[in-house]
């Protein structure tokens, strides 16, 4: 047969410069080339990423985040011997960490704008290095599909303590979602390299070495999953030779954080000494047993939708067993690196002596990516098995598999979604910001337990840090079972905790009948201002 010409209608600009089609056919051609997908894809997980922060807008937490807070606020000079570096001195030789939060409040102020974009920044790094690591393994639909399924899961969006807390991660600034991103960057680029030769290999192999560097100053504990570099090459077929390619810039990152805390804290090995000697008996009631089910339990106690990595497990070892694919292998190296040591140090070495608490579900962070990169995966994999035959005859790619994909998805997304309309947001915290600045005149001192004293800080000032109230906070130990005798007859922030958090004072609340009147209310009923009548 004869080729056909097919000839375009006469008139019609479809080609040239300028041209409809010929602006949309170059779009499409540049968003077909790999890079440059790659790069807007990446925008749009990040930009949901951000979205989902502000959709929950926790206000700025106190303890760890507020310690960090501190820590960048007064770097270089942290008073390491001072309450409560001397008690946190982990906190503060995060310099991935650290650095950024500084950066961020001498770009932006001293106030909760600085808080959110440090905390936003994580978070992004965090799901794009999802969408990147299973993107490389298994496609960019695995990708984006493991990245969203991350963005609003309850392990992300329920973490604020004044309504109904899963975990902190999300909008807070802690080194899990920083730390774990940067390493699932950098898996990404160790993944991608074994497609490549020559320079291109060694550019991706030096982008590894600096997220895996990078990754340790942000979370130290992550260093566990450098063991395991050389499999990952070798099950990528990297040569041997290339583990200096990859050590190169980690030892160098190291070598620059062993410098700066030897000037800075006059102790190179600072940073190592903290987090070794963070540990010892736990306030949780733990037993052996219970240390070495921690992954199970950090994924199916906290919330139900938790099992779903649980089953991702499932699958890629059902998947590896049956393929044998080395994509597989290599995400069930990347969970068992750093599950193993999680698992030891929780409790099954000593149950007394207690260095990671792994039933945090923010422990695994790090190893998510993984399981949704074997899940994922491992549905694909499984699903190419399946004979043309059969899968032609009951329509399973055309029909019955996308319907049940979309299903699943609907039925994912009303449970994990239908929870944020009722959070509270920092919606009482805007408004007590106002309230104070309202009353700067006739409210001289608050009082508040510690917990709410160190949130309320960052609404004393506006968002970019200015003052608005001149008055003096003052706070008592959270843990206290009455209230200090200096405290009567003053006014004092109130609220009863929704989340994991013990109540104030053992229980106890303000009253009329117990001589308190109330002086002001949020909106949502969060926080109170009562003052004594005594």
């Amino acid at each position: 047969m004869g080729q056909t010409t097919v000839r375009e209608p006469a008139g019609r600009n479809t080609t040239g410069r300028g041209g409809p089609k010929g602006a949309a056919g170059r779009l499409r051609a540049r968003l077909a080339r790999p890079r440059a997908r790659v790069a807007w894809l990446s925008a749009l997980v990040a930009a949901c990423g951000v979205l989902a922060q502000w959709v929950i807008d926790p206000p700025p937490l106190y303890f760890d985040p507020y310690y960090v807070w501190l820590g960048a606020r007064d770097w270089p000079d942290i008073p390491l011997d001072q309450w409560p570096f001397n008690e946190v001195p982990h906190q503060v030789t995060r310099l991935g960490l650290l650095l950024p939060a500084r950066l961020a409040q001498e770009l932006l102020g001293p106030g909760q704008a600085a808080y959110f974009a440090v905390a936003a920044l994580g978070g992004a790094l965090f799901f794009v290095g999802c969408y990147l690591a299973v993107r490389s393994l298994f496609g960019d639909l695995a990708g984006v599909a493991a990245a969203l399924l991350l963005i609003v899961h309850p392990f992300f969006t329920l973490t604020n303590p004044y309504g109904v807390e899963v975990t902190w991660s999300a909008g807070v600034m802690l080194p899990d979602m920083p730390g774990a991103g940067l390493f699932a960057i950098g898996m990404a680029a160790l993944v991608t390299a074994g497609r490549r030769t020559g320079r291109a290999q060694t550019r991706l192999l030096l982008v590894a070495g600096v997220c895996f560097g990078s990754a340790y100053l942000v979370r130290e504990f992550l260093a566990f999953l450098f063991l395991a570099i050389p499999a990952y090459l070798a099950l990528l077929r990297i040569p041997w030779r290339r583990n200096v390619t990859v050590g190169a810039p980690m030892a160098a990152i190291l070598a620059a954080n062993l410098v700066h805390n030897a000037v800075v804290w006059g102790d190179p090995l600072a940073g190592l000494m903290s987090a070794a000697s963070h540990g010892g008996q736990s306030r949780d009631h733990v037993t052996r047993l219970l240390a070495l089910r921690s992954f199970v339990r950090a994924m199916g106690d906290w919330h139900p939708l938790g099992l779903i990595f649980v089953g991702a497990l499932v699958l890629t070892v059902a998947g590896w067993a049956v393929t044998r694919d080395r994509r597989l292998a290599l995400a069930l190296v990347w969970f068992l690196t750093l599950g193993v040591p999680l698992t030891l140090l929780a409790g099954v070495i000593d149950p007394n002596d207690i260095s990671l608490r792994a039933w945090l579900l923010r422990y695994w962070f790090a190893v998510l990516p993984a399981l949704l990169a074997g899940g994922l995966g491992s549905l694909i994999l499984l699903s190419r098995r399946i004979p043309e035959g059969f899968a032609a005859r009951f329509r399973l790619r055309t029909v019955a598999a996308p319907a049940l994909a979309a299903i699943l998805a609907a039925t994912y997304a009303v449970a994990v979604v239908r929870a944020v309309p009722v959070l509270p947001r920092d919606t009482a915290w805007n408004e007590l910001r106002v309230h104070l600045r309202d009353h700067d005149r006739d409210l001289p001192v608050l009082w508040a337990d510690r917990r709410l004293a160190q949130t309320l800080t960052f609404y004393t000032r506006s968002m970019w840090g200015d003052p608005v109230w001149h008055g003096r906070i003052r706070d008592f130990d959270h843990s206290s079972t009455a209230l200090p005798v200096e405290s009567y007859g003053q006014p004092m922030l109130f609220t009863r905790w929704r989340g994991q958090e013990s109540q104030i004072l053992a229980g106890w609340r303000p009253s009329p009948q117990g001589g308190w009147k109330r002086m002001w209310r949020s909106s949502d009923g969060v926080l109170e201002i009562w003052g004594s009548v005594y």
